[in-house]
């Protein structure tokens, strides 16, 4: 292919990426929000899924639901970041010693969701991590969505783009094969 040729076809495609942007940002930066329980975090995960999905927008089918494809790829960059923060090493300011308000790995527990701070407190994430991570993807995301988010079931049929019914049996299996894997973590633990 020509130099012109293939520069003007790179340029129709930059021009209908900002398009499909500008049409669907107010979705992604609620469903942002939504994930983020922030307006900082969540413009900070919208840019980073707006460069993720641009840098991957040559796979991307014209014609197909682009807003769908956004969000999965904004799914993917928190479920990624929150790996990520879980795994870094934390450090402690010597005035933070004893401050309760604090979360696990120096997060200030105010910026998280009630229950997902609480949950954090309580069970460490070594032993739900990895559980998570060996969920296969549509289970993990749909279980992530519905109990550390707390996705409506109808919100996370409308964020994935599949019918109720598949929400339902991805959390439903999802969850089991979670209490399967975390069994004998709780008993050692005597959480059960």
């Amino acid at each position: 292919m020509p130099k012109d040729k293939a520069q003007r076809s790179q340029a129709r495609r930059r021009q209908e990426f900002e398009r499909l942007i500008k049409q669907h940002e107010r979705s992604i930066y609620a469903a942002a929000m939504r994930l983020t329980g922030s307006h900082q975090d969540a413009e900070d995960l919208t840019q980073d899924a707006v460069v993720s999905a641009y840098l991957g927008f040559d796979k991307f089918e014209l014609g197909t639901k682009f807003r769908a494809w956004m969000l999965r790829i904004l799914r993917n960059t928190h479920i990624n970041r929150y790996r990520k923060k879980q795994r870094s090493v934390s450090t402690v300011e010597w005035e933070g010693l004893g401050d309760e308000s604090r979360a696990p790995g120096g997060v200030e527990s105010s910026s998280l969701p009630d229950l997902e701070a609480e949950v954090l407190r309580k069970v460490p994430d070594e032993g739900i991590v990895p559980a998570l991570d060996a969920l296969p993807e549509e289970f993990r995301i749909a279980v992530v969505l519905s109990d550390i988010h707390q996705y409506s079931y109808d919100e996370i049929a409308e964020e994935l783009d599949i019918p109720l019914g598949t929400v339902r049996s991805r959390i439903f299996r999802g969850r089991k094969r979670l209490r399967k894997s975390l069994a004998d973590y709780a008993r050692e633990r005597h959480l059960l």
